[in-house]
């Protein structure tokens, strides 16, 4: 199925220095990215995994729709 993020919420905190802070400017590029991009997944779990892979960071929070064809 197909999907496009209407909503996301990343943890952008860190508890280690792999990341550091990341600025605002940074954070909005990654939500616009994900929102921007049409998602392919199995199911609504499947889609947090794929785009937590993608884009390193955990999801706070999602919303979502189902695109049809």
């Amino acid at each position: 199925m197909q999907f496009q993020v209407t909503y996301i919420d990343f943890d952008f905190s860190s508890d280690d220095d792999t990341w550091g802070d990341v600025d605002y400017d940074t954070q909005q590029e990654v939500i616009e990215e994900t929102k921007g991009t049409i998602w392919e997944a199995d199911d609504g779990d499947d889609l947090i995994e794929e785009i937590s892979s993608a884009t390193g960071w955990c999801i706070n929070s999602i919303d979502y729709r189902h695109v049809l064809k």
